[in-house]
């Protein structure tokens, strides 16, 4: 097919690597690759094919490779990479693109400067440099005068003298500074005078303050359509927006903004407004007090981590997304909300309405992806959360009062990934059955009255094929789990290969682009509990901790290579520590405190370079520490209630202590006193030997029962009272229990986040330029 001039072959999963004999294909013109899952590196000679005019080879993450030396022969107009693993640095030589007009490079991982050769392509109408780790000063692109969308967000750019050029672009429409740039100082509309055709503004999450000013006009401003000024420090609604007619999306999330939003906000743009986002503010209401959003076209709504107070608003039937979590609402939850055919995120969450659901709101689960009432006073018990074929991928009902059973309603959720039922009061047996779901990636359910064996685990049907972090701590849970138990969760097994990502998913809209959100949890790891805002798909951990379960660590928890956290504390393990654990490389916190461990520390432990974390303490563990390596940073805390462990850290060393013999005859003492004598010291000797034996034997009998009972006391307290941090020690890596007759141990610690910030040019961007 050496003639081929036009190759599209698009959206089909290819999963190989692009063949090499492309480049041989002199006649090609147009080449179109994109989203194909394609991996491996790019052959590079493809870029100098003679007459290439068009090359799009985005959304293959998995898909490596570099930008060549350019020639400037080439004819090539249309250049898209964005999301592949394209990386290195972007050549001086791409000025030699004499026809370049698209130059796509977003969600990459070019590094360095922009060259400063970059402003001789004058033929640019769209550069995307987004979220790659470019630095430094960026060059004045005065001369790219007919550039529409200019996107350098996510980048670690300075500030300079940018501000002085941009305003010289007059045909922008799009223009993107967002998103942990280095830009600072302050900055108005009049930073951007002159931008007549400009639709689209977004300096969200900068060190920038956005001064606002009421000496504009309707006439002296351009229409906007999309404004993102989220994180600009803003006190009040910026007053521009009065004569903002045409908006379609607003975000102004993450300042300082406090009180009712304005009438003049409540009434504008009603019949364009597709998306709003206040989140992170201190509003406490809409003046006026209006019980429904007027926007008749409205999509995304999210009002979360504010000081709302009232009922809920009532939303137009176009909503798509909805999230008023962490407010002060109150009053029930409307029947309305179950007449939104198109909801499909759905966020409730730590408000202070009442109790009940409506009856009606099992119809929501037709279209719901996400749904999260965490913190909501519930109770009695479960309702049905999934009817066959439903969408949901992410269920939150922790920090409630549920009891009973689990619903066998879930196992309809054949795409569900995330589950949380964790701080409730279920009172049920382990639900093997959410092993069949095949989606299932994340499973909390700590906290409950969960109870008895967990059963099935070594069965020979698969489950839990696709599960990575687990958490069934602080319930019931005993007996022994069998060597197999681990054996068919394939997802903890191997290390993930490619580019990690936050888990989530995406939510299309109609009106515009799509949503991408993502999934968060609280997880004790590290001695530390945590709110993950964002959950890594590398992420591997394990907590079965404050339980009952005993018998021997099982053998196939070796198997799972990817681990990261392992939390077997407060249990009944017996045995020895398991050498295989060396091989788990990538482990960086192993929790087995309060246990019935014995035998020695595995020298093989020596092994795992990443391990930040080691807690063996209050076990029957004896002989030397290790050391060397990570062993080296582990304090004494780590070992404590060990009697028979020696060595660095603790004060006692090993192999220097000498027993004293009895003598060997005893004409010695009749060498040395009479007969009479030796007799009465014999007798005040065995009196008094019997003596301090009673008292050595009584206090080690009294000391094992204060030890059991302390052991008991501290599970009951640590494992159902709350957490309490310990640096490497006492708490450990569960940082459960607390022991109030050691000293040195620290005070717990809780680091808490807020939702992952909705960002203008994730939703906007992902609309399709290849």
């Amino acid at each position: 097919m050496t003639s081929l001039e036009f190759l599209d072959l698009s959206g089909d999963d290819i999963s190989s690597s692009v063949p090499r004999f492309l480049a041989n294909f002199s006649s090609l013109r147009h080449i179109k690759l994109r989203d194909c899952q394609l991996r491996d590196e790019f052959p590079s000679a493809v870029f100098h094919l003679p007459k290439l005019k068009h090359l799009s080879m985005g959304n293959n993450s998995n898909l490596t490779g570099f930008l060549p030396e350019f020639h400037n022969t080439s004819l090539l107009e249309k250049l898209y990479l964005f999301s592949t693993g394209f990386a290195g640095i972007i050549p001086e030589s791409i000025s030699n693109l004499n026809h370049l007009k698209v130059l796509s490079l977003q969600s990459c991982h070019f590094s360095g400067h922009i060259p400063g050769s970059l402003p001789n392509l004058t033929q640019l109408t769209y550069l995307g440099l987004s979220k790659n780790e470019l630095a430094g000063l960026v060059p004045s692109l005065v001369s790219l005068s007919k550039l529409t969308i200019l996107d350098l967000a996510y980048n670690k750019f300075e500030k300079g003298s940018m501000y002085g050029w941009i305003n010289k672009l007059t045909n922008l429409n799009e223009l993107y500074l967002d998103s942990y740039n280095k830009f600072n100082g302050t900055v108005g509309l009049d930073s951007f005078s002159g931008l007549n055709k400009l639709e689209t503004l977004s300096i969200d999450q900068n060190s920038l303050s956005f001064v606002t000013t009421s000496n504009y006009t309707n006439a002296t401003l351009p229409e906007l359509l999309v404004l993102g000024l989220s994180s600009c420090n803003l006190k009040e609604f910026p007053a521009f927006l009065r004569f903002q007619t045409k908006m379609e999306a607003l975000a102004l999330r993450y300042n300082e903004i406090e009180g009712l939003v304005p009438t003049w906000i409540w009434n504008n743009s009603q019949e364009t407004l597709q998306m709003i986002d206040l989140a992170n503010n201190f509003i406490t209401g809409f003046d006026q007090h209006p019980q429904f959003l007027p926007w008749v076209c409205l999509e995304f709504f999210d009002m979360s981590y504010n000081k709302l107070q009232g009922r809920l608003p009532m939303s137009p039937q176009t909503i798509v997304a909805y999230d008023v979590s962490n407010n002060y609402l109150n009053g029930e939850i409307p029947p309305w909300i179950c007449e939104l055919k198109f909801l499909q995120f759905l966020d409730l969450s730590s408000n202070q309405m009442t109790r009940t659901l409506p009856s009606c709101f099992g119809n929501l689960y037709n279209s719901l992806s996400v749904l999260d009432l965490k913190q909501y006073s519930f109770h009695g018990p479960m309702m049905n959360t999934c009817t066959q074929g439903s969408p949901l991928k992410k269920i939150d009902l922790s920090k409630n009062q549920f009891s009973g059973q689990v619903s066998k309603s879930l196992a309809d959720c054949i795409k569900l990934e995330f589950l949380s039922l964790a701080a409730n009061s279920f009172e049920d047996v382990f639900p093997l059955w959410l092993g069949t779901l095949p989606n299932l990636q994340v499973l909390i359910l700590r906290s409950n009255k969960f109870y008895g064996a967990i059963q099935g685990l070594s069965s020979i049907s698969p489950l839990f094929l696709k599960l990575r972090i687990i958490d069934i701590s602080n319930n019931g849970f005993g007996g022994e789990l069998p060597h197999k138990s681990f054996q068919t969760w394939n997802a903890m097994k191997s290390v993930y290969q490619g580019r990690s990502a936050a888990m989530g998913s995406v939510i299309p809209f109609t009106s515009f682009g799509t949503f991408p959100f993502t999934y968060s949890m609280t997880l004790t790891t590290k001695g530390v509990k945590l709110e993950y805002k964002k959950i890594l798909n590398i992420f591997v951990a394990i907590d079965l901790s404050c339980n009952n379960f005993e018998g021997q660590i099982p053998q196939s928890l070796q198997d799972l290579q990817g681990l990261e956290s392992l939390n077997l504390s407060n249990n009944h393990f017996t045995g020895h520590i398991l050498p295989s654990f060396g091989n788990l490389k990538y482990l960086e916190s192993l929790d087995l405190f309060q246990n019935e461990l014995s035998g020695k520390i595995p020298q093989q432990l020596l092994q795992l370079g990443f391990l930040s974390i080691l807690n063996v303490s209050f076990n029957h563990l004896d002989g030397h520490i290790p050391q060397g390596k990570q062993f080296n940073t582990f304090e004494s805390n780590s070992y404590l209630g060990n009697p028979g462990l020696c060595g660095k850290p603790l004060s006692k060393e090993c192999g220097k202590f000498k027993v004293l013999l009895p003598p060997t005859s005893s004409n010695e003492y009749e060498s040395l006193m009479p007969s009479d004598i030796i007799d009465w010291m014999l007798i005040l000797l065995g009196v008094g030997s019997g003596l301090i034996i009673g008292i050595v034997v009584g206090n080690l009998l009294y000391a094992r029962k204060f030890r059991r009972e302390r052991k008991r006391d501290s599970r009951e307290r640590g494992c159902r009272g709350g957490y309490v941090g310990g640096v490497g020690g006492v708490g450990g890596a569960g940082g459960l229990c607390f022991i109030p007759s050691v000293s040195g141990v620290a005070g717990g610690a809780t680091i808490t986040s807020m939702m992952t910030s909705t960002n203008l040019s994730e939703t906007y961007m992902s609309r399709d330029f290849g």
